[in-house]
Order: C-alpha cells, then structure tokens, then sequence
C-alpha cells in the first residue's frame, strides 16, 4: 500500500548555522520562516515530518554534537515522525536508514527543504530521486553560502542556490516555493 501524502524532509535547520563566523555570507534570509510555514502545515495536518541531524564529526564544528549549535532551531524542533541523524551530505545515509522508513510507511514523494541548498539539501533530493521518489525542493525554504570555487573565485550562495536549483529542476525534483507547495 503506498501512502500519496508527501513526507517533509527537513535538513539541518540547525542553530550552528547561525554562525556566520565560521560559515560566512548566506542568502535567503526568509528561509527560516518559510521552512516554519511548512512544518507547521505538516504537524497541524499530520502528515508525515521527517527531521534530519548533522552530528559533524569535527570537534570544531558549530554542528558537532558537543556544540549547542547542534540543536534544531525554534519552530523546528519538536515532534517529528522520524528522526534522522547523519555526518554526511544525503539524508538517505544517516540512522535509521531513512529509505527503509519511507518504504515501510509507503511514502512515496518527498518535499526537501532546509540548509544548505547545495550540500545537504541537493544530496538528499538527487538521492531521492534515483531511489524514485517523487521529490519536491522547496527553493526558499532552504539557504546556503559563499563559497570559492576550485580558481578562488567567490561564488555568491544566491547563485549556488540558482544552480542547485537548475541542476535539480525536471531530472532529480520539481523545484516550487513555499506559496506553491502550501497552496
């Protein structure tokens, strides 16, 4: 039996990306909020809320489990259906093993959002997709980071995020806005 209600994928909205020290520039300063309006949605509706918890394995990380940087952010934390805890980029390779859960509960598409749109996020939903997922990524209601490509350049995080989402869009998911998908 497959269940058409889409599973919320909410990756590492944790509060260790709030230091802009370690990570630097961000974009997307709604994205917070918009992954709130979706997770509100999700627990007023019960429909299926998975939680994603990068456990950094770098004592320095601000997402080191020692850290208090490693704890969901307000709005976020709270009761979800399945907790999953990871220390690399896709979701589907973390405890417990997130496809085995989804297939189990007959969850067949996915809505992706949360930090960072090009690490975390990306993985999650390209992975979601080979596995056959039907996969939604929620544009604004992720974010990410500057970044320097592999020649220094700075590559600004609003243009990362608009790569992520070409890369993304009509191949591993459907890429759509917090109004689009709440409507």
């Amino acid at each position: 039996m497959t269940d058409d209600r889409p599973a919320l994928v909410v990756v590492d909205v944790q509060r260790g990306f709030d230091d802009t020290t370690f990570w630097g520039p961000r974009d997307n300063p709604s994205c917070e909020a918009n992954v709130v309006r979706l997770v509100e949605r999700w627990r007023r509706e019960g429909l299926p809320l998975v939680l994603i918890r990068h456990d950094s394995q770098d004592p320095a990380s601000p997402l080191h489990p020692s850290s208090p940087g490693n704890a969901f952010k307000d709005g976020v934390d709270g009761p979800s259906d399945l907790l999953v805890v990871k220390s690399v980029n896709s979701a589907f390779h973390g405890e417990p093993d997130l496809d085995t859960w989804l297939r189990g509960e007959g969850i067949t598409s996915l809505v992706v959002c949360g930090i960072t749109t090009n690490h975390c996020c990306e993985t999650t939903a390209r992975v979601g997709g080979n596995l056959g997922y039907d996969v939604t990524f929620v544009l604004d209601a992720c974010h990410t980071f500057d970044r320097r490509d592999p020649y220094g350049q700075l590559v600004p995080a609003a243009e990362l995020a608009r790569i992520t989402a070409t890369n993304l869009h009509g191949e591993f998911a459907t890429v759509r806005t917090t109004a689009d998908v709440l409507a």
